[in-house]
């Protein structure tokens, strides 16, 4: 046999030869009696004897086949197991053939290659960059590296040409769409946004994209693109539609940036001249109101007082008929009243006694009244 030596272990005893016909390596020099090298043909042999004891080819050994068969079956069937993770939706396969959806879990489907299931992220926000390319935050907004005229130049509606750049973010609502429906998803997203920005650009006025109807342009898009998209039953929900850089062309840009500036002086002229009129209007209407208001009031008083002074004369003349002697005497007194009542008297009641002073200080006597009726 290979290796068959004389001495002790593997490699010969102390005097032996080694396999490779010297003595030991560090072998001493003294010879005895020790292990052969192990026979590989030998260790063969027994393998094999083994592995037939296990799968006999008589009929009595058919139970080994047998149990043999039923592992590999239960080993085959476990492969049916899959776990689809939250956010995730799974699409069971069977002979190629789509059957159903299965939520987040562990699921079970026949194995391979009967059947096959495919795990599909429905979460996961996705972007396409459309007339730029660069990086997106998640925010949506874009730091631009470099301009793709070729989709970015759009004709307005008013034959004027404007450059967008603007993102869509879209995610899968529907695996199963997603997967059969459409070929190419990224490629069909972004061919439906950019024909649906250009659409309602076509309908825009330039000025107004560039100003005031930015919200509405993204708004507008993105329910365009979303109606092709299910139109397709694509099975994607576009997320939103954000525009970036709204610019005229580079070879236009000074002279658009003149007209915007002789724009806003003209509105700014105009806000001023607003402003003018709306402080000036209301003062002058509030004095024309104030003007009539007191104008109506006079009159209503004018007529109130001689409605009550025809009123007075009436009484008095339908008192008079009755009683002339009276009411001539009672006018007569009211009238000397109205007229002395604003007078200096001075009244000397000539039977008042002998206590009256000859000395009568007049003028005293005005100034203190006069100081009293003050």
């Amino acid at each position: 046999m290979p290796w068959k030596s004389d001495g002790d272990g593997p490699f010969g005893g102390g005097g032996g030869q080694g396999p490779w016909g010297g003595n030991r390596p560090g072998g001493g020099g003294g010879g005895g009696g020790g292990q052969q090298p192990p026979d590989i043909d030998e260790l063969l042999r027994r393998g094999q004897d083994k592995f037939k004891g296990l799968i006999p080819t008589s009929g009595g050994g058919g139970r080994g086949l047998i149990i043999v068969v039923v592992l590999a079956a239960l080993v085959w069937l476990g492969t049916g197991f899959y776990r689809v993770q939250p956010g995730e939706q799974g699409v069971e396969l069977l002979f190629g053939k789509y059957v159903k959806l299965t939520s987040p879990g562990l699921n079970y489907w026949a194995p391979s290659p009967l059947g096959e299931a495919i795990k599909v992220p429905v979460t996961q926000i996705n972007t396409v960059q459309i007339g730029f390319r660069g990086n997106v935050e998640a925010n949506g907004r874009a730091n631009i590296s470099r301009d793709v005229p070729l989709e970015s130049l759009m004709l307005t509606g008013d034959q004027n040409i404007i450059d967008m750049d603007f993102v869509v973010q879209w995610r899968i609502k529907d695996a199963a769409d997603f997967l059969f429906n459409i070929r190419d998803p990224e490629n069909t997203i972004k061919a439906a946004a950019e024909s649906a920005m250009r659409e309602v650009i076509g309908q825009s006025k330039l000025e107004a994209v560039l100003t005031s109807k930015r919200q509405q342009v993204q708004e507008e898009t993105h329910r365009l693109v979303q109606a092709i998209l299910d139109d397709y039953g694509a099975g994607v929900s576009i997320e939103s539609v954000q525009l970036q850089n709204i610019d005229p062309p580079k070879e236009v840009i000074d002279a658009f940036n003149d007209v915007q500036r002789a724009k806003q002086d003209q509105e700014r002229s105009i806000n001023e001249a607003t402003a003018y009129r709306n402080n000036i209007e209301p003062r002058a209407t509030g004095e024309a109101q104030k003007m009539v208001q007191d104008a109506n009031a006079y009159k209503e008083r004018v007529i109130k007082e001689a409605d009550g002074e025809a009123q007075r004369f009436l009484s008095v003349y339908e008192t008079y008929k009755d009683a002339k002697d009276v009411t001539r005497l009672r006018l007569y007194l009211e009238r000397m009243q109205d007229i002395l009542q604003d007078s200096d008297k001075m009244i000397i009641d000539q039977d008042g006694g002998s206590g009256v002073v000859p000395y009568l200080p007049l003028n005293e006597l005005q100034r203190n009244t006069r100081g009293a009726t003050q």
